[in-house]
């Protein structure tokens, strides 16, 4: 699975932080809520067109949160 995006609320802390991942494995694409941190709670969602998995982060990261995309390091 390939990691194509991340963005951040920009908050540390297990209470206050959140993630959200873009991610694709051959024809799938899947989104990943996380919230805590590394150790957090997550919930998955899969989707059979990068659209619709853009969609859902775009819903995600409406809100009163400052979100910010994190690089992404390409794969040597």
């Amino acid at each position: 699975m390939e990691q194509r995006k991340h963005w951040w609320n920009g908050k540390w802390g297990r209470v206050a932080r959140k993630d959200v991942y873009l991610r694709v494995s051959g024809d799938q694409w899947y989104v990943e809520q996380r919230a805590g941190g590394a150790d957090g709670v997550s919930h998955f969602f899969e989707y059979e067109s990068e659209d619709a998995a853009l969609d859902t982060v775009r819903a995600l990261l409406a809100g009163p949160d400052e979100w910010r995309e994190l690089s992404i390091r390409p794969r040597s």
